[in-house]
């Protein structure tokens, strides 16, 4: 079966006065790549998250985000740095006093440089964490699920690709039959006007001309182009998951045996 490396899923999950929201997302890539967004309280378990998610979704770009919201206003886990803050206020109230500078909110001014406002957070606690990992576990089943619904969408795609391959390979099979005798009886004509003024061994001349005759029959290639066919199709069914090379190599081999043949097929 084929799953698709693109997607998206999302879980949640409530714990105490919060919302555990964690969205996936996953895009095309030739390896995989892992990034993630999440609160600092739970900083000590990204490498986990990031395990977890290369473990389930194998090759692709995957971008995880965890956000919390607060049902209710409280402690947000940050204080202020006073010795900072006096020391910015007052190098900036001399600033505006020397330029003369008039209005401006120094009070926002100042909370806004960095360090200003220290956090304090602590680690999520374990009983948290575990609410966090159901919502991560929701959000990766959705994304497979929508993964595999895309990968159904792509198989049909191919299935009726290579079925118009098999319709056109059977259509020609008539055309096939009275095209070597019309190239047969014209290499002849074309070699008997030829031989009227020519010293030919004759022998010589009927091997060449049985092996350029082989040189265009395409009952192999046929043959190389209907196996190929059939094997992508039971590939498709394999209920294993897919490797995208094993099919880009059967549809390479295909194109070949198509080239070869057209090639072959020209009309003289």
């Amino acid at each position: 079966m084929i799953i698709s490396m693109t997607g998206y899923g999302q879980g949640l999950a409530y714990f105490q006065n919060k919302t555990i929201r964690v969205e996936i997302r996953t895009l095309n890539a030739r390896t995989t790549e892992s990034r993630s967004r999440m609160p600092n309280v739970y900083r000590d378990k990204e490498m986990e998250v990031r395990k977890w998610m290369t473990d389930e979704l194998s090759r692709g770009k995957i971008d995880i985000s965890i956000s919390v919201e607060q049902e209710v206003e409280g402690d947000d886990g940050s204080m202020l740095n006073h010795n900072l803050f006096k020391k910015y206020y007052n190098e900036l109230f001399t600033l505006k006093q020397t330029l003369g500078i008039e209005g401006g909110d120094m009070m926002q001014a100042v909370l806004s440089i960095p360090n200003v406002m220290v956090s304090y957070e602590e680690l999520a606690p374990e009983e948290e964490w575990k609410v966090v990992q159901s919502a991560i576990g929701e959000a990766l089943a959705d994304i497979k699920k929508f993964r595999l619904g895309e990968g159904k969408i792509l198989e049909r795609e191919m299935v009726n690709g290579v079925e118009k391959i098999e319709k056109y390979l059977e259509e020609i099979v008539p055309f096939e039959e009275a095209r070597l005798p019309k190239v047969r009886e014209k290499l002849r004509k074309a070699l008997d006007e030829f031989l009227v003024s020519q010293q030919v061994d004759h022998n010589r001349f009927e091997q060449e001309l049985i092996y350029y005759i082989e040189k265009l029959d395409i009952t192999e290639e046929k043959v190389r182009l209907a196996q190929h066919c059939m094997y992508f199709k039971n590939e498709l069914n394999n209920t294993e998951e897919l490797k995208g090379k094993k099919l880009g190599f059967i549809a390479q081999e295909m194109g070949r045996e198509i080239n070869t043949l057209s090639a072959k097929a020209q009309r003289m």
